[in-house]
């Protein structure tokens, strides 16, 4: 019988999503092979290793530490008729060539009571394992491949959405999309991620890596692998795909074409080429003319070099909005060289002066970055680029940059917009979701 399913990959096929799982294929277009079907050329050997104690290492003992594992990967990993072959043991296949925002395109094909995976930016795994071992339900193999199996449990897309292996002796096809730590992941054309954040198994308090390996992970049985395939994604494609993840509950805040919906400092503020951008040498607060209590920001920006900005979080429309509001969220150019010695609560992303964000997730400077903000009671999250750099709760900063107090930490709502600083920053794409009000908390 023809099912709808059926139809369903038959299309992604056509359209190129989904390539052959019966033969070597070509590369779709916009992607490139990792591997040649030959020989182990562009990959070396690594076992479930944390990144972060290769970086610590001298170049000799990091070199020497990867020869002595590929010489061992090398036991176990051969090509047979295109396909990389492992035999369920030795370390494991990593990439020698590192990855931001991508698309990767895999097949596999493993045996019963098989366990496996896929790291990404050298972390584990995009899950793979046997779906009928009695053994393993207890750990969720029965709802079957593809979830973020090593994030928390209950986080999103730690078990898949739905269970799509196919049965044993044949292919798989994973589709795999990174933007940041945002994650999604397609097996045998079923959606089983969806924009989840992959946390850093490494460092569960840190974001993931911003750059890394894929690496295939094996152990517990044969698995074979073919037809890997990857696209390195812009970054204006980036922020266009984060952007539209559930963007039908956002509302637009700038027209692209003037300063209509906006008040405050409107003469220091210009629109050039469909952004909002502070005049050089001009400060003061851009605010919308709606306040706003509960919310989650999207928007994107551009910081010229050494370039300085903010948002302003719940604002009450006059006063420095880094202790009069609720916030500033510092809008900078952290890595620029006179930003060296700042406090670390004053670099991008940060609750300017009470809390800091991690860094090394900007764009290079010039390049649009998308950030995505999120206020819910206390609490003030930060995406940058699809990684989580902020999460706090201000109600409970007791500490202050230079020990003064921010008296507007503990606004409910307030205007969102623009903190100025004399800087050519751009903003455009600028919308607002708004969440329900915060439950009001019992009298003690």
């Amino acid at each position: 019988m023809f099912t709808c399913r059926h139809a369903f990959l038959c299309l992604l096929s056509i359209v190129g999503i989904l390539h052959p799982a019966t033969h070597a294929a070509e590369a779709p277009e916009g992607f490139r092979p990792l591997f040649n079907g030959k020989d182990l050329d562009g990959w070396q050997g690594r076992p479930h290793f944390d990144p972060r104690k290769l970086g610590e290492m001298t170049d000799e003992d990091r070199n020497a530490k990867i020869s002595e594992w590929t010489a061992g990967a090398k036991q176990h990993w051969t090509v047979e008729n295109g396909e990389l072959v492992n035999d369920g043991h030795g370390a494991y296949l990593v990439t020698n060539d590192e990855f931001g925002d991508y698309e990767f395109l895999i097949d596999f094909k493993t045996v019963p009571r098989a366990d496996s995976g896929i790291y990404l930016k050298g972390t584990p795994q995009v899950q793979i394992w046997d779906y009928t071992d009695p053994g393993k339900f207890g750990i969720d193999s029965d709802l079957g491949s593809g979830g973020l199996w090593n994030n928390s449990a209950g986080a999103p897309g730690k078990n898949p959405f739905v269970l799509a292996d196919n049965p044993f002796g044949e292919w798989n096809t994973f589709r795999i999309r990174q933007l940041g730590a945002r994650t999604t992941v397609w097996l045998n054309g079923q959606l089983l991620v969806d924009n989840a954040i992959m946390e850093n198994y490494w460092d569960r308090k840190s974001p993931l890596f911003a750059k890394g390996p894929i690496e295939l992970q094996t152990h517990g049985g044969e698995i074979r692998w073919k037809n890997l395939f990857i696209r390195e994604i812009s970054p204006d494609e980036a922020n266009r795909l984060l952007s539209a993840h559930q963007q039908q509950a956002f509302q637009q805040l700038f027209n692209g074409k003037d300063l209509t919906g906006w008040q405050g400092a409107l003469e220091n503020y210009e629109v050039v080429d469909g952004a909002i951008r502070c005049k050089a040498g001009h400060g003061g607060q851009l605010l919308t003319e709606n306040e706003y209590g509960n919310f989650i920001a999207r928007l994107e920006f551009k910081l010229p070099p050494g370039g300085n900005n903010g948002l302003a979080i719940r604002s009450p429309g006059d006063g420095d909005p880094a202790y009069a509001a609720m916030c500033e969220l510092q809008v900078l150019d952290s890595e620029h060289e006179k930003y060296a010695k700042l406090d670390a609560r004053q670099y991008h992303g940060c609750a300017y002066g009470m809390v800091a964000a991690h860094r090394g997730y900007l764009r290079e400077t010039g390049q649009w970055n998308f950030q995505q903000v999120t206020v819910d009671g206390s609490t003030i999250r930060v995406e940058l680029n699809g990684s989580l750099i902020l999460d706090a709760d201000l109600s409970k900063v007791t500490e202050f940059m230079a020990e003064r107090p921010h008296p507007g930490k503990d606004r409910t709502s307030g205007f969102f917009g623009f903190a100025g600083h004399n800087d050519p920053v751009e903003f455009r794409n600028v919308s607002i979701k708004e969440l329900a009000p915060s439950p009001k908390k019992k009298a003690e």
